[in-house]
């Protein structure tokens, strides 16, 4: 078989694997949550508001505090959404399962494992 026919069979079994499926859950959640969108386009708006008065030549530094408090609120209201939170949990199994592929082939075209242990071997391609 060739290089890209393997790689082709392995993101067809990736693609099948429990952890992509839930992050294509979890992206298909966050896109359709009304009020992460709602958060999100304020996020937005106040941003561009800042850009807008921190730039201007009479910049009113009672009003870049207030846009300033009303950003990190509505960060911290993303951030701590759970949608939000559920997104990042499931992206970072899906990055150390990539990393794990990645130094499974790294290891078997060099013959040297990969080092730096998490002492989690779900983000390994095995050491023992």
């Amino acid at each position: 078989m060739e290089i890209f026919e393997l790689a082709a069979e392995l993101g067809k079994k990736l693609k099948d694997d429990a952890r992509l499926i839930a992050l294509e859950k979890a992206k298909k959640d966050y896109e359709d949550n009304p009020q992460l969108k709602k958060y999100m386009i304020e996020y937005e708006v106040q941003q561009k508001a800042m850009q807008a008065e921190v730039a201007r030549a009479d910049r009113d530094m009672q009003m870049i505090e207030v846009i300033q408090k009303r950003i990190d609120e509505l960060y911290k209201l993303i951030a701590e959404h759970p949608v939000f939170v559920e997104l990042n949990r499931v992206q970072a199994e899906v990055n150390d399962l990539m990393n794990a592929v990645n130094n499974t082939i790294m290891t078997q075209i060099t013959g040297e494992q990969p080092s730096g242990c998490t002492h989690n071997c779900a983000t390994c391609g095995g050491c023992h």
